[in-house]
C-alpha cells in the first residue's frame, strides 16, 4: 500500500471513530470549504457518469486534467 493510501486509511478510520455529532461538525467544515466541496461534487458526478456507457475516467485522471487546464490549484 502506498504512503498516501495508508494516510488516507488512518484519517478514514479516525473519522469513522467519531461520534455522530463530531462527524456532522467535520463534514460541515469539509462542505463549507469551496475547493473541497467542488471536489466532492466532481467525484459524485464521476461516479454517476461511470454508470453511463462511454469512456471510463478515473477521479485521479479527471483531477490531473483539471489541474493541467488551470481550473484547480
Amino acid at each position: 500500500m502506498k504512503a498516501s493510501q495508508v494516510t488516507a486509511e488512518v484519517f478514514f478510520t479516525a473519522f469513522k471513530a467519531l461520534k455522530s455529532e463530531e462527524k456532522d461538525v467535520f463534514l460541515e467544515k469539509v462542505i463549507n470549504d469551496p475547493e473541497l466541496r467542488e471536489d466532492l461534487i466532481d467525484m459524485a458526478l464521476i461516479e454517476k457518469a461511470k454508470k453511463v456507457k462511454g469512456k471510463s475516467v478515473s477521479a485521479k485522471e479527471y483531477f490531473a486534467k483539471r489541474r493541467k487546464a488551470g481550473k484547480a490549484a
